[in-house]
């Protein structure tokens, strides 16, 4: 028997709250070096699309610190955007971004790369999360942007590759999903990489 959305919707909504708390507490108890540890695994483990984009993602509270990853992509010589809501569409654009660039406020709290920059489209998306679990699917926040976002993307042919990026205890045994939820190919964490 199928679940119906509003099952499924009040599941992620439960865990949501017990996992937002979680990453609280992790975060608050992070050392620093597990940030360098999970950039270490991404770059040994993940290949750079030649001459493509890597949409990281400024952190937005507790959320999983990216800027290590990123400026280790960028010293690599990778071609680095950062998300910004894009208006009433619901969903995300990707403007340029360099380590050390100005930014802007981006939507929800969210920090992104001024107007003015020039919009791209990423090969590769690093993504946040509340939760995670083996077969690749992620709970994040409740507002679809990233899922709209990589469907839309991926239907164009661009994004080959999204991967989630947070603490390994992050990860539970299965994420509630739906039709639109969209799988990854690879969470990252301080201690290895998951593929889905």
């Amino acid at each position: 028997m199928t679940q119906s959305i509003t099952d499924i919707d009040r599941r992620k909504s439960e865990l949501r709250e017990v996992q937002r708390a979680k990453r609280a507490a992790l975060f608050k108890g992070a050392d620093p070096a597990v940030y360098i540890s999970a950039s270490k695994h991404f770059l040994t483990s993940i290949a750079l699309p030649p001459g493509g984009v890597v949409a990281g993602y400024w952190p937005l509270k507790d959320e999983f610190d990216s800027r290590p990853l990123m400026h280790a992509i960028a010293a690599q010589g990778g071609q680095m955007a950062l998300p910004v809501v894009a208006a009433d569409s619901g969903l995300l654009m990707f403007r340029e971004w360099q380590p050390g660039a100005p930014l802007e406020p981006a939507g929800f709290g969210t920090m992104g790369p001024r107007r003015g920059e020039r919009e791209v489209a990423p090969n590769l998306l690093i993504v946040p999360l509340l939760a995670f679990d083996r077969q690749g699917f992620r709970l994040g926040y409740g507002g679809g942007f990233y899922d709209r976002s990589l469907a839309a993307l991926r239907a164009l042919g661009k994004c080959q590759l999204a991967v989630g990026l947070g603490f390994s205890a992050q990860r539970v045994q299965q994420v509630p999903v739906n039709e639109t939820d969209m799988r990854l190919d690879a969470v990252i964490t301080e201690t290895g990489v998951i593929r889905a």
